[in-house]
């Protein structure tokens, strides 16, 4: 059923693990609703943990194994959860034994085909939700992470919503566990590996899950599994791309889906012409459970060169409108804020929620997403775009990835600062990086500074950590104003 760290597990030995936490659950007072926190790291035993949590109609509490053992503990404390499943090596760390203790719910270790007691309940189980299936954390790559209640009915109705905009049938026909692998490449504590980790499960498919992303662990794993559909981000593309993998290699592969940060078109057209393989680019959010639109394969190849630059269209069920700041539904081609109904992301298909994205609708239903409303930089009465800036960077020929961000200024209110890593024994400074960007931006639009560095501050799902970028772009400014 799962192939991880390159050894295989059936589904008997993922069924009994799963019985064996179900059932230390329910003995321990875990009922319908019982909010358990799980350290949720790429392993067989997540997975067993969450058919047992999602079977039982219990709720799952994301905590990740990403982060630092303090910052690890104070979530676990801050999630307020009833029960705590954890690897025993946690148990080791003094500050993640104490934050059980503070917590005062029942807690168990959970390796190989062992789920083990590790302290008893001191207080009484708090009510919850059976119709909450998991508690996820946002990324944080914008602000403070926040943990995100998505129903039962929210993830049905997504990845419902996902089988049918691809033509799939809600039910295979083929017999379980056969066919092309499920690819799991990102942190399972994330909305984008979930949602991997999820389709193949629903599709019961076999899943090869990767620990952590490596060019090589997935270079093995792709010419190993030969799998037809794969999921990578836009640093990974891009660094596939940057590699000497052989388009023999990727042969299998039909296509990439990509959805977890913007995706450059000159991405989606260098990856094309080297492999052959389109980019499937989706639009979602861990709000939304998932993705609410994208490109279909039958879509990219009778469209892509004439809307290059869209997200896609919306997902059946999924309606979209653009409004402006006074809340008046703008006409296509119009940039405003984007609005989304859905079962998916509401409590009602009829409820339009707003979203801190910039985006236009074109006549043909095409969204192209412009940037964030509260990414948006005012320079001096003039709004920038960061992705804009961010583009013409990597037009540049030895740049490898980029990012900008605002910073405070006295005198024009904020200023476009940007951080660029550049390609494997490529050179380029700030200055010439500056005076390429204004053959394609208005002056206004062109970096105040551009710093070159040895690598852009990134989160668990490979997206740039805005509030890590700020702080790096702050501190080489002292510098650079100091020096």
């Amino acid at each position: 059923m799962l192939q991880c760290d390159g050894q295989w597990v059936t589904w008997g030995q993922v069924r009994t693990l799963t019985e064996r936490i179900a059932s230390e659950l329910a003995a321990a007072g875990c009922g319908p609703g019982g909010r358990v926190a799980v350290v949720l790291g790429n392993r067989m035993e997540s997975v067993a943990t969450l058919i047992a949590i999602f079977r039982t109609e219990r709720t799952l509490v994301t905590i990740s194994p990403l982060q630092p053992a303090e910052r690890l503990a104070a979530d676990l404390v801050a999630s307020g959860a009833d029960y705590v499943l954890a690897p025993q090596s946690l148990w080791a760390e003094r500050v993640f034994a104490d934050a059980v203790a503070e917590l005062g719910g029942s807690a168990f270790s959970v390796d190989g085909s062992e789920v083990v007691a590790r302290s008893a309940a001191t207080r009484d189980a708090r009510d919850g939700d059976a119709a909450i299936a998991i508690e996820m954390l946002t990324s944080g790559t914008t602000g403070p992470a926040k943990r995100v209640p998505l129903g039962r009915k929210q993830l049905e109705v997504s990845l419902s919503a996902a089988l049918r905009h691809n033509d799939r049938p809600d039910v295979r026909d083929k017999p379980p566990l056969t066919g092309a692998v499920g690819m799991v490449t990102l942190p399972i504590v994330h909305i984008g590996g979930l949602w991997a980790l999820l389709q193949a499960l629903v599709a019961a498919r076999p899943i090869v899950m990767l620990e952590r992303f490596s060019l090589d662990g997935w270079h093995n794993a792709i010419k190993d599994h030969k799998p037809i559909l794969i999921g990578l981000p836009p640093p990974a593309i891009r660094e596939v791309l940057n590699s000497d993998i052989p388009r023999e290699d990727l042969a299998s592969v039909r296509a990439v889906n990509s959805g977890t940060a913007p995706v450059d078109p000159v991405l989606v057209d260098g990856f094309l012409e080297r492999y052959g393989i389109p980019i499937l680019i989706t639009y979602g959010a861990t709000e939304f459970a998932g993705a609410v639109a994208g490109w279909t394969l039958k879509d990219f190849h009778a469209s892509w060169t004439e809307k290059k630059g869209s997200v896609g269209r919306p997902f059946p069920g999924v309606r979209m409108q653009v409004i402006d700041e006074g809340g008046t539904v703008l006409p296509p081609g119009q940039s405003g804020r984007l609005q989304v109904a859905s079962a998916q992301v509401a409590d009602s298909a009829e409820r339009w929620v707003t979203t801190s994205d910039l985006a236009h609708i074109d006549e043909d239903g095409y969204l192209y997403i412009d940037g964030r409303a509260d990414d948006v930089i005012v320079r001096g009465g003039f709004k920038i775009a960061p992705e804009t800036v961010v583009r013409a960077l990597r037009s540049h020929g030895a740049v490898a990835d980029a990012a900008v961000a605002g910073l405070p200024d006295d005198r024009l209110g904020q200023i476009p600062v940007a951080a660029v890593e550049l390609k494997s024994a490529m050179t380029a400074t700030g200055d010439e990086l500056r005076a390429h960007c204004r053959a394609s931006l208005t002056p206004y639009e062109v970096p105040a500074q551009v710093f070159v560095v040895d690598e852009l501050p990134r989160g668990a799902a490979l997206k740039v950590d805005r509030r890590r970028l700020v702080a790096t772009l702050e501190k080489l400014t002292a510098v650079t104003q100091s020096g």
